[in-house]
């Protein structure tokens, strides 16, 4: 079992990769510091584990080899991609047609489990994060030690770990400047339009896009 796991130096290489990458904003981290602006550190918090747990099934998925499934089907790519980019459309305009007895910060025990879940469907939803796992893991695969779906385990738990450290300090930080913000009531109605506007942003992004591999975060 332990000749099948990654060694030390090709895990070093690619934590270093990995942390290059996740420095650098993308929808992820978007969609995150979005939550933490709008609603609070705690929001953005949960949707980030949201995230991440969403990139954990995709991890298992190019363990699985689906991820080779879904790369080789134009029409299972593109059915993924328009699913995802209409519930960003939708949490979008959910936002923009919330009413102002509904722009107070979310309760811990109501609504931060919704806010895990559409993190997780968020991610779970965008084909690009699978296609991304199968082309940036298998560089850091050594056939030669067997083991290859263990090896993608190994090596997709600790980019969720190092991506679970960098989006979690992009959310307080977003959380700290949006509490000075919504502290301001007519600057607090401002930031929730802004939030919808910003996932039908992300949402159209997504629908009119590629096929180009993108970065998960």
């Amino acid at each position: 079992m332990i000749a099948q796991m990654p060694d030390p130096h090709t895990l070093l290489l690619f934590t270093a990769a990995s942390f290059a990458l996740l420095v650098v904003p993308g929808p992820a981290v978007i969609y995150v510091v979005t939550r933490s602006v709008s609603q609070g550190r705690r929001a953005g918090i949960v949707s980030m584990l949201g995230i991440e747990t969403g990139g954990l099934v995709h991890v298992a998925a190019a363990a699985l080899g689906l991820s080779a499934l879904l790369a080789s089907s134009v029409t299972a790519f593109t059915a993924l991609k328009y699913l995802g980019a209409a519930y960003l459309l939708y949490l979008g305009i959910r936002k923009l047609t919330e009413q102002d007895d509904e722009l107070d910060e979310p309760s811990e025990g109501h609504s931060h489990p919704r806010l895990f879940w559409e993190g997780v469907l968020v991610q779970v939803l965008n084909p690009k994060v699978a296609l991304f796992f199968l082309a940036f893991l298998p560089q850091f695969i050594d056939p030669t030690r067997g083991g290859v779906a263990l090896q993608v385990v190994v090596l997709g738990l600790c980019f969720t770990g190092l991506a679970v450290l960098s989006d979690g300090a992009y959310a307080l930080a977003a959380g700290t400047v949006g509490g000075w913000l919504r502290a301001r009531r007519n600057l607090r109605r401002w930031l929730v339009k802004l939030s919808g506007g910003i996932y039908i942003g992300l949402g159209a992004a997504a629908a009119f896009s590629g096929t180009r591999l993108a970065t998960t975060e």
